[in-house]
């Protein structure tokens, strides 16, 4: 199965760059924008600027003069309205709305869209719609919609960019889909033993002489502070080195004179 974003009558290019950058973080790359207002968008300097790198995205992408024809191969229509309407498909989360989703095709034994694969002669996809910048979707288009999705907001300011609110939903189809598979971290570095911090702190306790900071005769619990300091730090084996290299550049500096 396939996503497809659709953007209708989109107004400000910059916001078809947004899109192609959004949907590319997210691993999607099925772009139609529908009677846009600039017949040439997916070339505008704007547009280009706003994708960041994303120019495959808009490379692949379509311009179409009906919504029909952005639909065409998608079973299952998305809206995206912040305000709910009296009569039409039902508002949903985002989120409750993409996982009870994935869930009932997992359940029925429908392969889930992936984002980046064509899908296969016969299946269908999922359509997340998204209206133009000052009007959001006109009521027709959400009618034909089986769910109106509604990004919660602060009550009294709901307003969401356009790439901003792709940005949100691509991300939450993303995760219900499973997400990303995160690399692993790489391996922490091994600590050092007793032995090697005993060696580096002998090195310091003549290092500290040498410069005059460490009375021998009046140490005051200096080196004891230092040890218990360095065990807070859990230092590794890079860090010995280190603090061993400072030791040694001390005692081949020239003492302070007394």
């Amino acid at each position: 199965m396939k996503t497809r974003f659709v953007l209708i009558e989109t107004s400000h290019a910059g916001n078809v760059g947004a899109a192609a950058r959004a949907m590319k973080t997210m691993g999607f790359d099925d772009l139609v924008l529908v009677r846009p207002r600039w017949a040439n968008v997916l070339r505008r300097e704007e547009t280009i600027q706003r994708a960041s790198g994303a120019l495959d995205v808009l490379a692949n992408a379509r311009v179409v003069d009906s919504l029909d024809e952005a639909l065409e191969g998608i079973s299952h229509l998305c809206a995206t309205a912040m305000t709910p309407r009296d009569f039409g498909p039902p508002t949903r989360t985002p989120r409750e709305h993409f996982e009870g989703l994935v869930q009932s095709w997992q359940k029925n034994g429908l392969p889930t869209p992936q984002g980046q694969e064509a899908a296969a002669p016969g299946e269908a996809g999922i359509g997340l719609l998204f209206g133009c910048e000052r009007f959001g979707m006109a009521n027709e288009d959400v009618y034909r919609c089986d769910v109106a999705l509604r990004i919660p907001s602060h009550p009294q300011f709901g307003s969401l960019n356009l790439g901003a609110a792709i940005q949100l939903i691509a991300y939450e189809w993303r995760q219900a889909l499973g997400g990303f598979v995160a690399e692993p971290p790489a391996p922490a570095p091994q600590r050092a033993d007793a032995g090697q911090v005993a060696g580096m702190l002998a090195h310091w306790q003549q290092a500290l002489e040498h410069v005059g900071f460490l009375d021998p005769a009046a140490p005051k619990k200096l080196m004891p502070r230092l040890n218990q300091l360095f065990n807070r730090a859990q230092l590794n084996q890079e860090e010995i080195h280190i603090l061993r290299g400072i030791a040694k550049a001390m005692l081949h500096s020239t003492p302070p004179r007394h």
